[in-house]
């Protein structure tokens, strides 16, 4: 993987653990960088299920597997803050 590779998926990562985050209610006790690491995990896993599903290429902006993500997420987020509650 090239260096713009990498850094397209922690900007990818970003967007989508923010998004994740805000679709949870309530106040998640995960910092930032939780986010972001819950966010690339679920950006790629998210890709590798709409190619699976062959629904990752499509004309236009690909909204499916945008959703995918962003569900993932914020079921990470909600995982993870979750398990950091019971401490």
């Amino acid at each position: 993987m090239e260096i713009s590779g990498i850094i397209s998926a922690v900007v990818i990562g970003v967007v989508i653990g923010v998004l994740g985050r805000l679709v949870v209610p309530g106040r998640q006790r995960i910092g930032v960088l939780w986010t972001i690491l819950v966010g690339i995990a679920a950006a790629l896993i998210g890709t590798a299920i709409a190619t699976a599903f062959d629904v990752a290429d499509t004309e236009g902006v690909d909204w499916i597997e945008w959703l995918i993500q962003i569900g993932l997420a914020a079921l990470g987020v909600a995982a993870l803050d979750r398990a950091r509650g019971r401490r």
